[in-house]
């Protein structure tokens, strides 16, 4: 079983390349608004803080597809699956469950686990130079989408993603919408994806984002670098994640400026 879902695994990985992005801040006294406001909040006037950064990515791995339940479930469920069937994305999953279950992947297939854990419930902490599954972080995932595109979308919203507009009010099986030019599917929309970055640890604490539009999101809400929060045990029904894995030796988040808290192993 164990190599099965190695195989599995691994023929849904691509490797992207290295490349940098540029991840935009919009933030006033009231709120942080997660993307370009022309784009992602229209009509919105009020005086906000834009911050800007690039950050440096290296060639990594992610997977073609977000985690599908027949996946998640031959890991964490109380029966094995098929694993070519049940391919609806996982959702109803914490960012808690989501590290969880990529260190038990990386167990399983031999790899070397990312994250450990302190005696404090909220302390997650993230060994950079493992081989094993992660999330992604929100600089990676963003790039991922956009797979060089320039744009809000990397495609037409109805051709590319699952949104309120055309899911009929539920999740739908996982490639059936054209891919980006990377060969990857339900960037946008279907479900949300947690990613390893707190989003504002001085003004949300232990908060963590999530990316992508999903299958009840609004159009406005399914584009590349439109942001979204919450408390990393929020389980939710349109809310799921990404395996990824480092390719070179991987740069330390905190290094290029991202907002993420001291607990790396760099």
């Amino acid at each position: 079983m164990d190599a099965n879902i190695r195989s599995f695994v691994e023929q849904q990985l691509v490797l992207l390349p290295k490349g940098t992005e540029l991840l935009r801040e919009f933030v006033d006294e009231q709120k942080w608004i997660s993307s370009d406001s022309k784009m992602s909040m229209p009509n919105f006037k009020k005086a906000t803080k834009k911050f800007e950064r690039n950050v440096e990515i290296k060639s990594f791995y992610m997977a073609r597809y977000p985690v599908t339940e027949g996946l998640y479930n031959a890991l964490m469920g109380s029966d094995t699956l098929d694993l070519d069937r049940y391919q609806l994305p996982v959702s109803n999953v914490s960012w808690h469950d989501a590290v969880t279950y990529c260190n038990l992947l990386s167990k399983i297939t031999g790899l070397e686990e990312c994250y450990s854990w302190s005696s404090e419930p909220e302390t997650v902490r993230c060994n950079w130079s493992a081989n094993g599954y992660r999330l992604p972080t929100e600089a990676e995932w963003q790039n991922a989408c956009k797979a060089g595109s320039t744009g809000y979308r990397y495609g037409e919203l109805a051709d590319i993603a699952w949104y309120d507009g055309n899911s009929g009010g539920k999740r739908h099986e996982v490639g059936a919408k054209t891919p980006n030019a990377w060969g990857l599917y339900d960037m946008l929309g279907n479900v949300w994806e947690w990613c390893w970055d707190l989003f504002d640890e001085t003004r949300y604490g232990p908060y963590r984002l999530f990316r992508g539009g999903s299958w009840s999101e609004e159009a406005r809400g399914c584009g590349a670098s439109c942001r979204r929060k919450s408390h990393p045990s929020l389980r939710i029904d349109d809310l799921g994640f990404r395996l990824a894995r480092s390719y070179e030796p991987y740069v330390c988040p905190a290094a290029n400026g991202l907002r993420t808290s001291e607990n790396v192993i760099c």
